[in-house]
């Protein structure tokens, strides 16, 4: 499966949530998309529900499905809470902090800029979005980048104070990213243990 480039408000409203970020069409047609999708509809089963769950958190973080089954396997053969283990390793992937950092506006663009070669890790340039940050290790602009119009529209008022575990420093316009974050502080609406249960059915 390709990475999905079709219309993000389709996706939104199959959801009913803003996943991409806001969304105005959300707020005209709260409901799933298609012909009948104002219609009331039959209860969607278990496993449907468990099955959804894993789609809006691929879609959320823009994860195709290998790669989130291998992070999901890493995930459980390790020690700790299995859930909570797979929402910091998304968390963790370069393309994540570059949007958590406020220096794209979404996710997709944050990748963009990272594909572009705009990005650095401790100084290095780093173009790979699945890139997997440590904690400690500093995520910033490119020197020749940092005027780059889309950067400082993103930046722009941006609060950083939301996201504790990453240090923003506005003069070098990077970020230390100081810890994982605890599952407490991750915003997004994902019920992780039903994604757990969905492969523990497989």
């Amino acid at each position: 499966m390709a990475r999905y480039i079709g219309p993000k408000s389709r996706i939104a409203r199959r959801f009913g949530e803003p996943i991409f970020g806001a969304d105005k069409v959300l707020a005209k047609r709260n409901f799933p998309p298609g012909q009948h999708g104002n219609n009331r509809r039959r209860k969607t089963s278990e496993y449907g529900v468990m099955l959804a769950e894993k789609q809006k958190a691929k879609y959320t973080y823009g994860v195709l499905e290998k790669q989130f089954r291998n992070m999901f396997d890493k995930a459980a053969s390790a020690s700790g809470i299995t859930g909570e283990l797979l929402l910091q390793a998304l968390e963790c992937r370069l393309d994540n902090v570059v949007y958590r950092l406020g220096i794209a506006p979404t996710r997709a663009a944050a990748r963009q800029l990272v594909n572009h070669k705009h990005i650095v890790v401790d100084g290095k340039v780093v173009n790979i979005a699945s890139y997997s940050v440590k904690p400690g290790q500093v995520v910033g602009v490119r020197e020749k980048s940092k005027s780059l119009e889309v950067i400082a529209d993103a930046l722009a008022g941006f609060n950083h104070s939301k996201y504790p575990w990453i240090e923003w420093d506005e003069n070098l316009k990077c970020g230390k990213f100081l810890h994982k974050p605890e599952r407490a502080d991750i915003p997004e609406n994902i019920k992780e243990q039903l994604i757990v249960e969905l492969y523990s059915k497989n």
